[in-house]
Formats: C-alpha cells, structure tokens, sequence
C-alpha cells in the first residue's frame, strides 16, 4: 500500500512546463528569476521515497535560482516532507535519537538516520523556541494576548532547577562541584502551572486533571522569569481567586516571585525544609541514628505546626565545639528565619493548599531527566534548549497548534 501510495503521489507530482503567464517569478533579491528547466528531487514521504518533477527559474541579476512549488509543499532546502518531520520530531523528543529509527521503520516503514532525526528534532525544537521567546518580548512590552475571564479557584506556579550534562565547551569558566574541577553541567530551569478546585474528603488538595503545563530552558534566572510570568498569564492567572507560588529555598526562586507575582502566597515545599532539618540531625549526631531521629521528632513537629520562630531559636541555642558544625548551624537558623513566612503550613492546610513541590520535582524528571540525562548524553546548549522547548509543547498539548501554525506560515 505504501509502495502504490508513493506511486501515486509521484504521479501528481509530474508538474508540467509554465504557460506564458508564469515563466517568471519575483527573486529575493528584488528582480526576476526566469524560467529555466524541469528538475527532479527524491524526497521521502509518509508513504516512502517520491520523486518530484517542478519548475526551476533562475534569476540573472543574482545567480540564485529557486523552485516556488518546494516552498509550496514546505520542502525548500528538505529532504523529507514535514509529515515525515512531524514523525521525527516525535520519536526524537521522546528518545534518544538512534532509537527513534526502529520505530519509523516499524511503525511507519520508513528509512531514517539517527541524524536525520536529531537535526529535524533539534530544528523543530528550535522553532517552538523562538515562537516562545517571541511571546516573552511581548510580554515584556506588556503586549500580552487578551485571555477571556475564566473561574479559577486556585493557579499554581511552581519552579525548580536541574542540571543537564553538556559539553566541555558549554562549561568553560564555570567551576564545578568538586573544587578544582570544571563543571560538567548547566542547570536547566523548569517551571509548571497547574489549577486546583477542589479538596478530597478529609481536605486534602486535589490538582485538576490534565491542567499541568511546563516551561524551561538552560538560561538566567533573570531570563526565566518573564517565561514562567508569559506562561502563568497564559493560563489565566489575572483571573484566578487564589494565586500561590512553589519552590524550594532557592533565592532566585523568591526574588522571581517577588518581582512577577507579587503578592502570590509564596509556599516552601515542606519536603524540602524537612531534609534540612535532617541534614541538621546528620551534623549534630553523625552515626548516630537513634539521636538523629529524637532530635527530628521535635524540630519536625514545630517545622509542621509552623512554629518557625521557636525552631530558628532552637537551631542558635544548639552548641557545638566545631567551628565549621557551628556555621553550618547558623546558616540553617537564617533559612528558616528568611523563610518563615513562606512556612505556615497549618494555615496553608486550612486553606486547602498545596504544601509540596512534587509536581514540579517530577516535571524535572518526566520532562529533562528522562531525555536529556541518560547515560552517555552530552548536550550543547543550543540542542539542550531545543528539545527541552519541543518536549513541553509536546506534554502540554499544543504540538498540533504549533504545527498548524508552521503550515500556514
């Protein structure tokens, strides 16, 4: 069937030689390319390699020649048709691209190179990118979309950072975690959306179905922010009733908040808080977990009842001999006292409100860890961001808008 497919397709695609009203055609470069010859291209198709017969006009002013009907049929400077890239930028954002040709060629029966797949994927990726930062200016200049009035109770913006392997070159000059050794990754920073309307039965927050959306690129924190600001409005936070912001202990992550949603209820994930009080626990009783977990069912408890005040005088009161103990001990009280405010979890409960970032903490591994840290992986930056772009409009369900989009342009 593919193979008569492809018959017929190279059949319709015979074009005969232009009339007299067609042997030219404006040129770019702002004069005439003339009519020159017939010529064939082999390009491959959803149905298999098809064989194309079009017009080639060349212009004398320039020298540069085209062929107007492979720009019609979006395969100027291609080898394949965009369903064929469609197929690639699929099989590329989900795996790493020398797998994703057994799946064309099972599912689909078509012969690809793994670069074939990286660059379509990488291109598309790329494309998805610049319409994105393309919204951003124009947030930026506060020429936002109108977004008609919806009823949303509760919206949800949460953000983290994880690091991406990358190659030497997109390392130089930063230091790594070891000290004396370069750093081997750059942090990508991911931010979700999601809604809530609901609570279950014993007042637990229930998130909407199918409402969370992601955002994220290997960038700045200052260059973050007015992506995870143009996503948010996006999903219509002017209209929601209760507007709450996420993160770990993260400063960027709190001054993001401050100047982009200010006055958002700004929540410390409790997970996150509780490992530093073990951490605390490590420091003060090392090998000792029978101590560690004494010393943790108080200090959790005032963490979980929100008696911050009475946890940092807890944490400066404690003595330790070692210097560097008694630091790290001074570094810790000034983070929940920096944070307090952000660590009323009773009051968030009787709201109804999430506590946890664990949405976005996944989003880091289904939508980066899962494609871009697998084993053997070294990304540039370029490609990193490229994919990481494709793989959210993928997740967030606007693929085919997008697609539609590059058709018509």
């Amino acid at each position: 069937m593919h193979q008569a497919g492809a018959t017929v397709l190279t059949h319709l695609l015979q074009f005969e030689l232009p009339d007299a009203d067609h042997l030219t055609v404006p040129c770019r470069c702002g004069h005439t390319a003339r009519f020159k010859e017939l010529r064939t291209k082999t390009f491959l198709s959803v149905v298999g390699p098809v064989r194309l017969r079009r017009p080639y006009y060349l212009c004398s002013h320039c020298s540069k020649g085209q062929h107007p009907v492979d720009s019609e049929l979006g395969l100027a400077d291609r080898e394949s048709s965009p369903g064929v890239r469609r197929m690639e930028a699929m099989v590329g954002s989900n795996a790493p691209f020398g797998r994703g040709c057994e799946p064309m060629k099972v599912l689909a029966g078509l012969e690809v190179t793994p670069k074939a797949i990286e660059r379509t994927a990488e291109a598309i990726g790329a494309d998805i990118a610049q319409r994105e930062l393309q919204e951003i200016a124009r947030a930026k200049q506060l020429v936002l979309p109108a977004i008609s009035k919806q009823n949303i109770p509760k919206l949800y913006v949460l953000m983290d950072g994880t690091g991406v392997p990358v190659v030497a070159a997109e390392t130089q000059g930063r230091i790594g975690k070891i000290a004396g050794q370069r750093a081997h990754t750059r942090e990508c920073k991911l931010g979700s959306v999601f809604t809530q309307t609901t609570v279950d039965d014993e007042g637990w927050p229930i998130r909407d179905p199918d409402s969370t959306t992601y955002t994220g690129a290997i960038e700045s924190a200052e260059e973050f922010g007015p992506r995870i600001y143009t996503e948010a409005w996006r999903r219509g936070w002017e209209w929601a009733t209760l507007r709450i912001v996420i993160g770990d202990g993260a400063l960027w992550i709190w001054n993001l908040a401050d100047i982009h949603f200010p006055g958002a209820i700004q929540i410390v994930d409790l997970y996150h808080a509780r490992q530093h009080l073990w951490a605390v626990a490590a420091l003060l009783f090392p090998n000792d977990s029978t101590r560690q977990e004494r010393w943790m069912i108080t200090s959790q408890h005032l963490l979980d009842n929100g008696h911050i005040e009475r946890l940092v005088k807890r944490l400066k009161k404690t003595d330790s001999t070692n210097p560097e103990i008694a630091q790290k001990l001074l570094l810790e009280a000034d983070y929940f006292e920096r944070n307090a405010h952000r660590m009323r979890y009773p009051d968030f409960r009787e709201r109804g409100l999430f506590v946890g970032s664990g949405v976005v903490e996944a989003g880091c591994k289904t939508v980066i860890a899962s494609r871009l840290k697998c084993s053997g992986m070294f990304w540039t930056v370029a490609g990193a961001n490229a994919i990481i772009a494709l793989r959210c409009c993928l997740l967030n369900g606007r693929f085919e808008d997008f697609w539609e989009l590059a058709r018509s342009a």
